[in-house]
């Protein structure tokens, strides 16, 4: 029995019908590799079975104390039944990306059973017209609570479902898990008590070692080694509102290759600086066409990972956070890589003097009572609507996958894209991914605040290539683009395909003076083996 932190318990607290606060993602597999080279459904259930003690995320379940009083508590789940947690599903003909997209949607917009351990995979069967994914592959839509991961230890959940090679043995570690018995009230009360007293200490020793970062930060303030602007805090947008429980996702696959060569036209740059001025463009793009682009750049979120080596395995949040402008004032895209690339120092380097652990830290020690009271106000209120919310325009967090192929029940792993919660006051999100040669960008939306996630992709897209085009005359050429397959012109656009590979023709939006019509992708699509077919068990 485990209580969780402040961050955790936050994630816990927001949680609402409209709000779930869960993360996951798209996951597509050829099952090429398997034996047989098909995949049945209880074989994916026997491979998770035998790997179940690689996670303590699986098995653990929420116990909240009565009027939240002091944060929950994970135990070991005594009626845990993986047949409920593994779903499994098929798409109707014709089994497109804009399908999958749409049924992902409406599954991640479900909250979770906070009785059961908080956590759903869906595999889904029929991708049957996905474009550059093989005949007889499947997806996975997973969910996670937030509460139980961040980005990285969400990985440590992946490794765990997944191996190195494809016929790789089940672990030899014996599984020795317990069930635990479901506390009573009056023993939380109990334990409750307790922590209301010993609280207080811990918020002096935390504050103690707070100081010195406070004071590097004054420090910093003071000889304008970095400062606080007006750019830290956004103007509202149309995504800042509250949100309704509908949901839409979508994503592009970019070679990994291109986003490299793109750092390099401005001195200093990292990937992520890449990422968000891609992102910056894009709603840059977008909120022109609605006529809706404040003068003042938007800014992104940026959670920043601290947890440690011996931390790998565990549960809950150990992120602190960043503030990083969009740049989404500035047309020129190198000039825009620039600003962010500026602006994003200056926000590492007070990021750093506060000492991002302790703010992890200080979220451990806050009152739970009052955590609660104050998640519940501020949906019920609907202060979203009022301008009071997050000094942000929306996330931008970025998940480092393998470099390598990874495999599931035999079958590889092609292509993954992020699903990100969302809550009211951010209604748009968005996570970059990596995986072996790929880097995709995906978004999740409130359906209500944006109701053309196509015409959002195609701003990715455009963004993206607008900022390769600028990189290569700038003197610093990406990757040469081979030549892609023509598609005919009232081709309705693809919808993707996550592994990102197959240039789409732009459907026409009513949206006004909408971007330019995208070029091709810098790539030519990865050509996947036709696997045999997956059967049903």
């Amino acid at each position: 029995m485990r209580q969780l932190q402040g961050m955790d318990a936050s994630f816990v607290a927001l949680e609402t019908r409209n709000s779930p606060m869960h993360i996951g993602s798209i996951l597509i597999y050829n099952p090429e590799t398997a034996p047989g080279g098909f995949v049945r459904f209880k074989d994916i259930l026997s491979f998770f079975e035998s790997r179940m003690q690689l996670s303590r995320t699986i098995r653990q379940r929420l116990v909240r104390v009565p009027f939240d009083l002091d944060y929950p508590y994970w135990i070991e789940d005594p009626d845990f039944d993986l047949e409920f947690h593994v779903r499994h599903l098929a798409l109707p003909k014709p089994g497109d990306w804009r399908q999958l997209c749409i049924q992902a949607a409406r599954i991640f917009a479900r909250p979770l059973d906070l009785e059961r351990p908080p956590w759903e995979f869906t595999v889904v069967e029929g991708l049957d017209n996905v474009d550059g994914v093989a005949k007889g592959s499947f997806a996975m839509v997973t969910k996670v609570h937030h509460a139980a991961i961040d980005g990285m230890s969400g990985i440590d959940l992946m490794e765990a479902m997944h191996t190195l090679a494809s016929d790789e043995p089940p672990p030899y570690e014996p599984d020795t898990w317990k069930p635990e018995k479901v506390p009573n009230p009056v023993e939380l009360l109990g334990k409750s008590y307790f922590n209301a007293v010993t609280n207080p200490l811990k918020q002096l020793e935390v504050a103690a070692k707070a100081a010195p970062g406070i004071a590097n930060a004054i420090k910093g303030l003071v000889s304008k080694d970095f400062n606080i602007s007006g750019e830290m805090v956004a103007p509202k947008t149309r995504f800042n509102r509250v949100i309704s429980s509908h949901r839409v996702v979508e994503g592009r696959s970019l070679p990994l290759a291109d986003i490299k060569e793109i750092r390099k036209a401005v001195d200093g740059a990292k990937v992520n600086d890449v990422f968000l001025t891609i992102v910056g463009g894009a709603m840059r793009k977008y909120l022109l066409a609605k006529d809706d682009l404040p003068d003042k750049t938007l800014t992104a979120m940026a959670p920043i990972s601290v947890r440690a080596k011996e931390e790998k395995g565990d549960m809950g949040n150990q992120v602190a956070a960043m503030i990083a402008p969009l740049g989404t004032h500035i047309d020129d895209p190198i000039e825009r890589m620039q600003y962010v690339h500026d602006r994003t120092n200056n926000s590492k380097a007070m990021t750093e003097a506060l000492g991002a652990r302790n703010m992890t830290e200080a979220s451990k020690v806050s009152p739970a009572l009052w955590m609660s009271l104050g998640a519940q106000l501020y949906t019920r209120l609907g202060l979203a609507n009022r301008g009071v919310g997050p000094p942000f325009s929306t996330v931008v967090t970025n998940v480092p996958g393998p470099p390598v192929s990874i495999y599931s029940s035999g079958a590889r792993l092609e292509s993954m894209m992020g699903l990100l919660c969302l809550n009211d006051g951010l209604g748009l999100g968005h996570v970059v991914q990596s995986y072996c040669d790929e880097a995709t960008i995906s978004f999740t939306a409130c359906r209500e605040l944006l109701p053309d996630p196509d015409f959002y992709i195609q701003c990715i897209e455009e963004s993206f290539e607008e900022l390769r085009d600028a990189a290569a005359k700038a003197g610093k050429k990406p990757a040469k683009k081979a030549p892609a397959k023509k598609t005919a012109a009232k081709k309705p656009p693809s919808k993707a395909k996550v592994s990102a590979k197959k240039p789409a023709a732009k459907k026409k939006t009513a949206a006004k003076a909408p971007a330019k019509k995208a070029k091709k992708p810098a790539a030519k699509p990865r050509k996947v083996a036709a696997g045999k077919g997956s059967k049903k068990s």
